[in-house]
């Protein structure tokens, strides 16, 4: 899997305004901020992700979506972003501790970022990334196809599909899938098992398009919220409990796709997962 992480949440917030975001006040944030608990418990978590095999990608700082947010960024202003979010990782544990902590992973070795609400100038902030040598961007609402590059990034999108039983499209995040199935308000606690049904039907349908047009991948995203109940998080890991195991398929980060990719090339046909 890919995890996707702010830096404000292993950065305490005594030592918030060190940040310094573009058109914002030092040490703002819509997210908050890490405490010492949270940090170290948190540092530990993606220390055992990492030994597991999974990727930490970059979901930037302060969260700012909107007509006031991220959007009006340039690409020296991403750069600026995407050094705090190495500054965060690198020096918060240990002004968190009060003493030497180790970093949970080196912010070098983040390759992907997925911008926050999924926002931002694509271009602006893909030329920052590039710069800084990464490879993938998770951001932009797209279909279940092969990926292809964008602004010198390979563009892996939250994919649009139809809601299982319905013709409401929505994109394969947790989020979406609220908003399409209930408003985003919460439901009641009877209607979970329903909900959660429709929300793994929906992915079991995605799967079947992608088997039937030459096994592109499915990008699933999830904030391991509660939303109505966890019914979003409950569905994901029986989809992946279901799915992952099957002889067609390869449950992966994002970096192993982009490595696949820069071995294999985008397939012209039908190609097996090797």
């Amino acid at each position: 899997m890919t995890f996707f992480l702010s830096g404000p949440y292993l950065y305490p917030g005594d030592h918030r305004t060190d940040y310094k975001p573009p058109y914002k006040k030092p040490g703002a944030s819509d997210i908050g901020w890490g405490d010492t608990a949270n940090i170290l418990g948190r540092t530990k978590v993606l220390r055992e992700a990492i030994a597991e095999g999974h990727e930490i990608g970059t979901h930037a700082n302060g969260h700012f979506c909107g007509a006031t947010g991220i959007g009006r960024w340039t690409t020296a202003q991403w750069t600026a972003e995407l050094s705090a979010f190495d500054q965060m990782v690198r020096t918060g544990p240990s002004l968190a501790a009060g003493k030497t902590v180790e970093p949970p992973f080196d912010p070098a070795t983040v390759k992907g970022m997925r911008t926050p609400c999924l926002e931002g100038d694509r271009p602006a902030y893909r030329l920052a990334m590039a710069q800084r040598g990464m490879l993938y961007d998770a951001s932009a609402p797209g279909y279940i196809a092969w990926p292809k590059k964008a602004d010198g990034l390979w563009n892996f999108p939250l994919e649009s599909v139809t809601l299982a039983g319905t013709a409401k499209k929505t994109l394969t995040m947790d989020y979406n899938l609220w908003f399409a199935q209930t408003q985003a308000r919460k439901a009641p606690l009877a209607q979970a098992p329903a909900l959660k049904a429709q929300v793994l039907a929906t992915y079991r349908q995605a799967l079947a398009k992608s088997r039937a047009s030459g096994n592109p991948p499915l990008f699933l995203g999830n904030h391991f919220n509660r939303w109505n109940n966890s019914v979003y998080s409950d569905a994901l890991t029986a989809f992946v409990t279901e799915t992952c195991t099957q002889p067609d398929v390869r449950c992966v980060s994002n970096m192993e796709l982009a490595s696949w990719l820069a071995k294999y090339g985008v397939p012209r046909g039908p190609r097996q997962p090797s």
